[in-house]
């Protein structure tokens, strides 16, 4: 139940802290005092948007906070969902709208999102306005009073997570038969690339090797004349530098006897002439290797023709490059040649997916139909005494051929205020009066099933009055029995039945306008009661029936 609510600097706010008691009260006031202005900043911390409009002129920001009491029932699990320190009595949302235009959200002081803070609402408060009479045209919020009344939660949550199952299987099945599509579309010629790649049998680092042995084909006589060149320039007989050494060598080794000094030259000599030497047979070897092949100069380049033509083709940068494409086409291969099966598997699963799916709809809808008849008696029973007494109304469920998240249900609310009428679509046959006591009986009949801690009915009494507007009153009286229900009314046959009665009413002075929210006393209630008996002027008369109508034994 909401304990107290906190208001600063919100529209004609200045300040304003009240608190509220369990069972049913009332909110009265005149027109344009601030009731839906308070019913603003409560719909700020139950996740609302906010306008910095909103802020009172002159003001840097807004807070609005509310204290809830939640031990009647248990939100461990939404607050493990969401991240939320769990505490079992007691959560304080508050708001915060800045005049920069942010806006701050907290439950028990940690930040939370916006969506968290409405989501935890929902679970907190039910504000019923005029505006929520348009629901009855709306065929999901229809089902959702019916599955409230069957108590559908647990099996309507299994049922949606099924759904969302078989969505999925679903969505994969179909992506993969358009790839499938798209795949068989291009096979042949997948095929034919796969094909020329398999046939040219590259291998990784082929290139670089072939264009070094193209470059050695193209110079050979150069490289060979080269080397012959060198290999003379060695070891010609006088003027070779091998020879030289060999010579230096002989002479150093014979001063080793008289200047022993001469054997590290010697030593250092004898590497030199070791190393020209096989330097120079290497050499010779060389030259004697190199020879120009006109027959393997043209398969070299024959062959680097085709590796360039591939590349070119396949915007490939090197063979490594054709290499992965050549894999990656015989994987797509793979997956054509495969891709019945796939298929067939994934048909089986959405199948699987569906039949569960599908039995979880039937039951959803046989628990539906199971409730209807006590939805039907009910809800004629309470409206016929609400001053309709011919009233029909039927639930008209029928079978979709394709399943939503509510199942595979089509529900339609049938009614008709007179005996001889045609039942037909409430929302479209029933008045403004009618429909306002129509959601007041099944929200009377789906408050305990749904288990919202406080209601708030937000002038529901639009186009009733006297008799009907005192049985309204005792609905909501019955209402506060089991939980907390808080009514804005401007009828005085529903305020007086209320246990706690607060008025709104603006306060001028010179500087500025005021909205004002205050529990009545005894007194002040009858005199406000009285007031909305007889308007501006009260008489003895609407004194003595205001008495009345709040009971003797309070004055």
């Amino acid at each position: 139940m909401l304990k107290s609510l906190y208001i600063k600097n919100y529209a004609l706010i200045d300040s304003l802290e009240i608190d509220f008691g369990t069972g049913f009260s009332v909110i009265t006031g005149e027109t344009g005092a601030g009731k839906s202005i308070i019913l603003g900043a409560l719909s700020l911390i139950l996740g609302q948007r906010a306008d910095t409009k909103a802020i009172k002129q002159g003001e840097s920001k807004c807070v609005i906070e509310g204290a809830f009491d939640v031990s009647a029932y248990d939100l461990k699990e939404f607050c493990e969902e969401k991240g939320i320190e769990y505490d079992p009595d007691n959560y304080i949302l508050r708001r915060e709208i800045l005049s920069t235009g942010k806006s701050r959200a907290f439950i028990n002081d940690s930040p939370a999102s916006l969506n968290d803070l409405k989501e935890l609402g929902a679970r907190l408060i039910d504000i019923h306005s005029q505006h929520q009479n348009l629901l009855l045209a709306d065929s999901r919020f229809q089902i959702q009073v019916v599955d409230a009344l069957a108590g559908n939660k647990a099996l309507l949550k299994e049922y949606r997570q099924a759904f969302q199952q078989y969505r999925q299987a679903e969505k994969a099945l179909a992506e993969l038969r358009e790839a499938v599509r798209k795949s068989k579309e291009e096979e042949d010629y997948l095929r034919f690339q796969y094909q020329a790649l398999s046939e040219a049998a590259l291998t990784d680092g082929e290139q670089e090797e072939l264009e070094a042995e193209q470059k050695t084909l193209t110079h050979a006589e150069e490289i060979k004349s080269a080397l012959h060149t060198l290999h003379s320039l060695l070891t010609e007989d006088e003027r070779g530098i091998v020879t030289a050494l060999k010579d230096s060598l002989r002479v150093s080794r014979s001063l080793i006897k008289i200047y022993p000094e001469a054997e590290e030259t010697a030593r250092r000599l004898e590497i030199a002439y070791i190393d020209l030497k096989d330097l120079a047979t290497g050499m010779e070897r060389s030259a004697n290797d190199v020879e120009f092949s006109p027959e393997r100069l043209a398969c070299v380049e024959s062959r680097l023709d085709l590796i360039y033509s591939l590349q070119k083709k396949h915007h490939a940068a090197s063979v490594s490059g054709l290499l992965s494409l050549y894999k990656e086409l015989a994987q797509k291969i793979e997956n054509i040649d495969s891709s019945g099966r796939q298929v067939e598997d994934l048909e089986k699963e959405a199948a699987l997916k569906y039949g569960k799916m599908l039995n979880l709809a039937k039951e959803l809808s046989g628990r539906r139909k199971a409730i209807t008849g006590e939805l039907e008696k009910g809800l004629v029973g309470k409206i016929s005494n609400l001053g309709i007494p011919n009233i029909r109304f039927r639930c008209e469920i029928t079978t979709e051929s394709h399943p939503d998240v509510y199942g595979m249900d089509n529900l339609l609310f049938l009614f008709s205020a007179n005996k001889n009428a045609p039942l037909q679509p409430v929302a479209e046959v029933a008045s403004g009066g009618e429909i306002s006591r129509l959601m007041l009986c099944l929200k009377s009949m789906i408050a305990g099933a749904t288990a919202l801690p406080t209601i708030i009915f937000d002038e529901i009494d639009a186009g009733v009055s006297g008799e009907i507007a005192d049985k309204m009153g005792q609905i909501m009286l019955e209402f506060g029995k089991n939980m907390q229900v808080i009514a804005i009314t401007h009828l005085p046959q529903i305020a007086a039945k209320g246990k706690a009665h607060y008025k709104v009413y603006k306060s001028d002075n010179e500087y500025s306008t005021t909205t004002r929210l205050d529990r009545l006393s005894d007194t002040q209630r009858l005199e406000e009661i009285a007031r909305m008996l007889s308007g501006s002027t009260v008489t003895d008369a609407a004194v003595q029936n205001a008495k009345v109508m709040l009971g003797f034994q309070l004055f």
